[in-house]
C-alpha cells in the first residue's frame, strides 16, 4: 500500500459522514470548493445581498467572500460546513414542502409567528448570524416535513 492510498479520504456508501469527520482537514479541504459551489448558487436562487450571504457563511469577510465568487477558495472552517449543509438542507427542506419555488420563496420570506421565528420570517431568523438560527429553521422544516 502507498502512503498515497492510505491517505486517500473516501466517502461511505450510504453519502453519511461520520460525526467527527469535518474535524479532518483533508475532508474538509476536499468538500471546501463543492459546499462553496452550492453555497453560491443557493444564495443566488433566493436573491440575497453580500451582507446576507456573509452572515449566513459564518460573518466571512467580504474579501474571503469575493475570494469564493472568484473561484479562490480555501479549506472552509467546519462551522463554515456545518452553515453551507444547513442551508442546503433548508432548501431541500423547501421543495419537499412545496410544490412551487414562488410558493416556497413567498413562506420563507414573511413574517411567521410560529414559536421559533416570532414574528420574523425564516430567512430573517436565519440571517441572525447564529448557526443556532440556522439549526431552528432547519429543524423547523424537518419537523413539518415529518407531519405531512
Amino acid at each position: 500500500m502507498t502512503s498515497e492510498a492510505s491517505t486517500e479520504i473516501r466517502l461511505p456508501t450510504d453519502g453519511i459522514l461520520a460525526p467527527d469527520a469535518l474535524r479532518d482537514s483533508k475532508m474538509r479541504e476536499r468538500l471546501s470548493a463543492p459546499a462553496v459551489s452550492l453555497f453560491l448558487k443557493l444564495t443566488d436562487l433566493w436573491h440575497l445581498s453580500v451582507d446576507d450571504r456573509r452572515a449566513l457563511a459564518g460573518d466571512i469577510s467580504r474579501p474571503t467572500y469575493h475570494n469564493w465568487r472568484n473561484g479562490k477558495i480555501g479549506t472552509l472552517t467546519r462551522d463554515q460546513l456545518e452553515r453551507v449543509s444547513l442551508v442546503l438542507g433548508i432548501q431541500k427542506g423547501l421543495r419537499t414542502l412545496f410544490s412551487d419555488e414562488a410558493s416556497a420563496t413567498r413562506w420563507f420570506t414573511s413574517p411567521n409567528h410560529d414559536l421559533p421565528f416570532g414574528g420574523l420570517s425564516p430567512l430573517q431568523r436565519a440571517l441572525r448570524g447564529s448557526i443556532d438560527d440556522l439549526y431552528a429553521v432547519r429543524r423547523y422544516l424537518d419537523g413539518w416535513r415529518g407531519m405531512k
